[in-house]
C-alpha cells in the first residue's frame, strides 16, 4: 500500500491507471483516495469491490446501507493514501462524468412492468399476466439485488464446482448441454417480500421493497440437475459424508446464496442449472447464461448469473443468507440476534386475488374473482376458500388444472370463482389450503416481523 502523506495530491488521471488490470487498487470517496489492494482479499462482499478500483467506490457502496456505518468508513480510512488534486475538483467533489455508472449495461424492460426501484431493478409481474399459468419473459417479475452482469454472449461463461477437499471441476455452459441429461420443470418463483405492502397496511410499517400481489411469477425452465453435476464432479449425492452440509452459489455480480445438502442432492428435489426459460435462453435479468432454479424454495436461493457451486460444512457467509432473509417475532426490533434466527429456505402457503370483474346477465348480476395459489416445498394446494361477505360465509373456488412438468407440486395453482350479485357485500377474503393442510393466517399482526419477510395473511379486496 502506498504510504499516505497529509498533503499528498493525487490527479483523477493517476487514479485511474489503478484499475482493475493493474497491480494496485485506488478507489475514491469524495476528495479522499485510497489504495485498497490490501483489503479485497477480505472485502465482506468478495471482488465485486473491484468494479470501483480505479475510480469513485460512491455508486457501488451506495447500495447497500451497511457501508454507512461508522465502523465501515473507519476500516477504509486505514487505508487513505492522499486527496484528489483541487484541479480535478467541481464544488469539492470529482465530476459526475468520472463516476462509473454500475448500471449503465443494464437491459431495456418491458413498459408493462410495475417498477418499484430502477436501480436496482426491482418490478412486479402486471396483473393481466399473472392471469396466464406460464408468465411471459418479458413480464416475469424481476428482483435485482445489484447491477445486471454483461456476459457477452456467455461462451466464456465458466462453472466452477468446488469440492470439500478443495479439488475444482469447471463446465462451460456448452459443457452442460452436451455432456448432460436436460430437465425441464415448472417452478414458480416468489419473493420473500411478496405482499410485503399487505403487511405494512394491515399491522405495521416494514422494511424494504414495498411489493404488492406481483412479488411472484411461474416458468418452465430447462437446465441439468444439479445432483447429476455434484455425482460428476464426485459427491456420493445417495449418501453425502456428514461433512457436507450445504451447497453454496456465488453469482457473477457478487450476489450469495445457499441450500442444505439434502434439497441439493434429493432425486426428487428438481434443483437445476438453467440455461433456458419457457424454451429460449435465458434473458440477462433472469441470470444469462446459467442460473440456479431451487423449486419450493425462497426465489433468494436460485442465483442469477452463478459462476460457482462450493460444498460446505457452513452455510454462505453472505449477507443475503446470514441477515437479510430471515424472519423474528413481532416484539423483535430492527437490532435483532440475527445468528440466532434461521435463513428462508422453503415458503409458506399463500394466495391472492388478481382481478375481480363484474358480469351483467339476464337473470343476475355476477361477480368473477380469479387468482393464484402456491405454497413451498412442493405441496399441491388442495383448496381455495373464499368468502364473498367478510368472513361470514365461505365457498370454494376451482382449481385450474394445468399440465406443470417436475417430481412435486412447483409451479402456482390459479383459481376462480363467481359470485351472484347479491352474495357480495364489502370485502372478499381469499385464503389457501396445501396438502399438508396448512393455511394462511387470518391477519398480518401475529406474523409481523420488522422485514415483512413471508408475508402470507389473508388476501382482503373491497368489493365493486
Amino acid at each position: 500500500m502506498d504510504a499516505a502523506t497529509p498533503d499528498r495530491r493525487l490527479r483523477l488521471s493517476e487514479i485511474h491507471e489503478h484499475n482493475r488490470d493493474s497491480g494496485s487498487y485506488w478507489v475514491y470517496r469524495g476528495d479522499r483516495v485510497y489504495d485498497i489492494t490490501d483489503w479485497i482479499p477480505s472485502h465482506p462482499g468478495g471482488d465485486v469491490i473491484l468494479r470501483a478500483v480505479g475510480g469513485s467506490v460512491e455508486p457501488y457502496w451506495n447500495i447497500f446501507s451497511i457501508h454507512q456505518k461508522q465502523e465501515v468508513l473507519d476500516i477504509l480510512e486505514q487505508y487513505f493514501i492522499g486527496k484528489i488534486d483541487p484541479r480535478d475538483l467541481v464544488d469539492g467533489r470529482a465530476p459526475a462524468g468520472q463516476i462509473d455508472d454500475p448500471f449503465k449495461s443494464d437491459p431495456e424492460r418491458d413498459v408493462g412492468l410495475k417498477v418499484l426501484t430502477p436501480r436496482p431493478c426491482n418490478a412486479e409481474t402486471p396483473t393481466r399476466d399473472l392471469a396466464s399459468f406460464i408468465t411471459p419473459d418479458r413480464t416475469f417479475y424481476v428482483r435485482n439485488h445489484l447491477w445486471v452482469p454483461d456476459l457477452g454472449k456467455g461462451e466464456k461463461h465458466r462453472l466452477t464446482i468446488e469440492m470439500m477437499d478443495g479439488s475444482e471441476v469447471e463446465y462451460s455452459v456448452a459443457d452442460l448441454r452436451d455432456k448432460f441429461t436436460a430437465h425441464t420443470i415448472t417452478a414458480t418463483l416468489q419473493c420473500s417480500g411478496n405482499r410485503r405492502a399487505h403487511m405494512t397496511a394491515g399491522a405495521r410499517q416494514t422494511n424494504g421493497l414495498q411489493w404488492g400481489v406481483g412479488g411472484i411469477s411461474n416458468a418452465e425452465w430447462t437446465g441439468v440437475l444439479l445432483r447429476d453435476l455434484l455425482a460428476a464432479a464426485g459427491l456420493p449425492v445417495d449418501d453425502p459424508p456428514d461433512d457436507v452440509k450445504h451447497a453454496l452459489f456465488a453469482g457473477a455480480e457478487a450476489y450469495g446464496a445457499s441450500i442444505p445438502i439434502e434439497k441439493a442432492t434429493d432425486r426428487r428435489g428438481d434443483v437445476l442449472l438453467a440455461y433456458e426459460m419457457n424454451g429460449k435462453p435465458l434473458s440477462r435479468d433472469h441470470g444469462f447464461p446459467l442460473r440456479v432454479i431451487v423449486p419450493g424454495h425462497v426465489a433468494a436461493r436460485s442465483v442469477k448469473w452463478v459462476n460457482k457451486i462450493t460444498l460446505s460444512g457452513e452455510e454462505s457467509t453472505s449477507q443475503w443468507q446470514r441477515r437479510d432473509y430471515k424472519c423474528f417475532g413481532p416484539n423483535e426490533g430492527k437490532s435483532p440476534d440475527w445468528d440466532a434466527a434461521v435463513s428462508i429456505q422453503e415458503v409458506p402457503v399463500q394466495s391472492a386475488v388478481t382481478s375481480v370483474d363484474e358480469v351483467y346477465g339476464l337473470e343476475e348480476d355476477a361477480v368473477v374473482l380469479q387468482g393464484y395459489a402456491f405454497s413451498g416445498g412442493g405441496r399441491r394446494i388442495v383448496r381455495v376458500d373464499v368468502s364473498p361477505d367478510n368472513g361470514k360465509t365461505w365457498q370454494q373456488a376451482q382449481i385450474l388444472e394445468n399440465d406443470a412438468k417436475g417430481h412435486k407440486a412447483w409451479a402456482w395453482s390459479h383459481w376462480r370463482i363467481a359470485f351472484a350479485k347479491h352474495e357480495v357485500d364489502k370485502v372478499f377474503l381469499v385464503k389457501a389450503v396445501d396438502e399438508s393442510y396448512n393455511t394462511q393466517p387470518d391477519s398480518f399482526e401475529p406474523h409481523y416481523n420488522f422485514k415483512g419477510n413471508l408475508t402470507s395473511g389473508w388476501h382482503r379486496v373491497s368489493a365493486p
